[in-house]
């Protein structure tokens, strides 16, 4: 059987775990930059789901970086489900937690400019553009994998 770029233990899903670790961690780190960030329930979303996908993607960063090593891809259909519907499930709530920022930035910088300073509120689109291109290699990832799934 071929193994299917991006799929788990392939060195194309390290480096798609690896970018959505860095872009996750950046995005945290542009949101909490701006220490009025607790004010909007938005922003607490986008910390929270951030929180969730580091360590998500740091482990399956390392489990892939193993598997290339040791030249070993996992191919057991359980594990390969848990980390599709991990993966499923936690780009569903990146993407809503990156729109809904964007939104409340949008909405932030259209009502008069008073209740979000320019630098701050470009802290804050810096971080809903890391957490929409987290989304965007989480759900590579999650497509790449389904793709090998029913060949299993």
């Amino acid at each position: 059987m071929d193994d299917v770029p991006g799929s788990v233990g392939t060195s194309a899903s390290f480096s798609l775990r690896l970018g959505q670790t860095i872009f996750s961690s950046a995005s945290l780190l542009f949101m909490s930059l701006g220490v009025e960030f607790y004010s909007y329930t938005a922003f607490c979303y986008l910390v929270t789901i951030m929180g969730l996908a580091i360590p998500w993607s740091f482990t399956l960063a390392i489990v892939d970086g193993y598997s290339v090593l040791v030249k070993c891809p996992i191919r057991q259909p359980g594990i390969l489900l848990i980390i599709v519907l991990g993966d499923w499930v936690l780009s569903t709530l990146i993407l809503a937690a990156a729109c809904s920022t964007a939104s409340v930035v949008d909405l932030l910088l259209h009502s008069n400019g008073s209740h979000c300073p320019p630098k701050i509120c470009s802290r804050y689109q810096i971080s809903a553009a890391m957490a929409f291109l987290s989304w965007f290699l989480s759900m590579a990832s999650s497509l790449f994998n389904l793709w090998l799934l029913p060949s299993l």
